[in-house]
């Protein structure tokens, strides 16, 4: 059963989001959805790297399932949160003939205890110049512990992603082994 709240939009979030929404909600609940998984599969030119070394960010990426966060915005509330969420997440090079590298589309999201909801979320854009694809954890901590930008270290991006999933009580086994790997080279794969 799809609940349905009288015009509301509920919102998914993986990644910063779950923990910066930047956009007003009168509830949030930990939800599920199946089909997508969380990964490091965006190239970042810019934040967390540059065009000669870029470094990775996360995305939500076909394949698997993903944990987050639901946030439901009041259908007074949408339009001013529509446009908060892309401002930010709508961000590519102008004109791309890819278009963005998320693309903003609905979706069924699953709360504990089996209630679904239809949710507002980004999803990686596998045609964008900027969609890394599946990396080896190697590449990808090579990456990762190389990359800096203008918003700082790739490795600071991805502690700070951990640590929040960590505070949240959202485990994710691959994003902890890009970080222990890059910690700890030395130790076995």
């Amino acid at each position: 059963m799809v609940r349905s709240t009288a015009g509301d939009v509920w919102v998914f979030g993986y990644g910063s989001l779950m923990w910066r929404p930047d956009f007003s909600y009168v509830e949030v609940r930990p939800a599920r959805v199946h089909g997508y998984h969380r990964a490091l599969c965006i190239w970042s030119h810019h934040h967390r790297g540059t065009s000669e070394q870029p470094g990775l960010v996360v995305g939500l990426d076909r394949g698997g399932s993903c944990r987050g966060w639901a946030f439901r915005v009041t259908a007074t509330d949408w339009p001013e949160a529509l446009a908060i969420l892309n401002e930010r997440e709508l961000k590519g090079p102008p004109h791309d003939p890819e278009g963005d590298v998320y693309e903003p589309r609905f979706i069924c999201a699953t709360f504990d205890g089996g209630e679904r909801i239809r949710a507002f979320v980004y999803v990686t854009n596998r045609r964008h110049i900027q969609y890394a694809g599946r990396l080896s954890l190697e590449h990808m901590s090579e990456i990762v512990g190389a990359a800096r930008g203008k918003s700082g270290a790739n490795i600071d991006y991805l502690r700070n992603t951990v640590r929040h999933l960590d505070d949240l009580g959202i485990p994710d086994g691959p994003l902890y082994a890009v970080l222990r790997r890059v910690e700890e080279p030395d130790l076995p794969f």
